[in-house]
């Protein structure tokens, strides 16, 4: 009788110790947490759903989520259409506290409002310096500018008006319609009061107020000489008559500056000066490509990729940055954005 007690201990403790390798203990959970990447989605993006324990462990894919009381596959929802759904999700038995979450069609968006600066200028231009050094002072006090230098007068190195940078700006010039430089202009149709130094308010004020309801994001790489740029604009309301203008600049120009201002020293000639975000091309036409009204409603995101050699005029294709910026059918700017080579943007929507 003992023995056989024995055989079936040993029996019984064969059995447990051979099976226990074979299932794997859960943890015990007390409660679960579900998370989303945004609680407000634009209509046809997705939403993505997280679970996790009250230790922040991720319990994501043993769970099962539910929108409006109705089990999904996987943990990501998209709606095409506007309205609020509810969510909630369950591991093991236990169940979430549900969240909402809203699709609109795009008027509900914000977005970064920045300014452009086109800073007509030249190097041979002894008063330049003045809007240089007033542009300084505006990014001083925002991020929310884009500079844009405009070299004007010669490409002959004879010529006493010589800057290597020159770029034939003639046909906006004749819309803008202001002789002499330097000039500075705000949002393309602005002229920004002289002496601009005293005049950073100017600028600054038309990053604030109305909201643009447009943003940009770029995508833009330079490789074997070529230039592949994507730009996407985001609506958020209806736009009619728009044209999309796109810059190619350069940075880190290394140049003399002529100087009749107080500012930089006051150096009559300043040696070795840098020149920075100067216009080398134009992708579309100066005044603007025209986008159609069907692709610019509340909603929408307009696409346009460009595929273009790196210009013969740039010295340094590392030094290359993109700006774009849609104006309206008066020619002002709405909105504008810059972005350097290899950075890829998300809009600039705001919370």
């Amino acid at each position: 009788m003992k023995k056989n007690l024995l055989a079936c201990l040993a029996f019984i403790t064969v059995i447990f110790w051979g099976c226990s390798t074979d299932y794997e203990v859960l943890q015990s959970v007390d409660a679960v947490i579900l998370k989303t990447d945004g609680s407000t989605k634009l209509i046809g993006r997705p939403v993505t759903f997280n679970i996790t324990n009250t230790a922040g462990d991720t319990l994501t894919n043993e769970a099962v989520f539910y929108i409006n009381d109705v089990a999904i596959e996987g943990n990501t929802f998209t709606s095409e259409s506007v309205g609020e759904f509810n969510v909630k999700a369950t591991y093991l038995g236990l169940e979430s506290d549900p969240v909402m979450i809203t699709y609109h069609d795009g008027s509900q968006i914000n977005f970064q409002k920045n300014v452009l600066i086109e800073d007509y200028t030249g190097t041979w231009c002894g008063w330049c310096p003045r809007v240089s050094h007033a542009i300084e002072l505006v990014h001083a006090q925002t991020d929310n500018t884009v500079t844009v230098a405009i070299h004007r007068a010669s490409l002959n190195p004879n010529d006493g008006n010589y800057d290597p940078y020159t770029f034939d700006s003639t046909e906006l010039e004749n819309v803008i319609n202001i002789a002499g430089y330097p000039k500075g202009l705000l949002n393309r149709m602005t002229r920004w009061n002289s002496p601009q130094n005293n005049n950073i308010s100017q600028a600054i004020s038309l990053t604030q107020g109305t909201n643009p309801k447009l943003g940009l994001a770029m995508n833009g790489t330079i490789a074997n000489g070529t230039i592949t740029l994507e730009v996407n604009t985001l609506f958020s309301k209806d736009f009619e008559g728009l044209k999309l203008v796109v810059y190619v600049l350069e940075n880190g120009l290394i140049h003399e500056q002529h100087n009749y201002t107080e500012f930089y020293n006051g150096e009559s000639v300043i040696a070795n000066f840098e020149h920075n975000h100067v216009l080398r091309a134009c992708l579309t036409p100066l005044l603007g490509e025209p986008v159609s009204n069907t692709d610019t409603k509340a909603g929408d995101i307009f696409t346009k990729t460009f595929n273009v050699p790196v210009p013969s005029t740039v010295e340094n294709a590392g030094k290359l940055e993109f700006v774009a910026f849609m104006v309206d059918a008066n020619g002002d700017a709405i909105n504008v954005r810059k972005a350097l080579q290899g950075e890829a943007q998300d809009f600039q929507e705001l919370e």
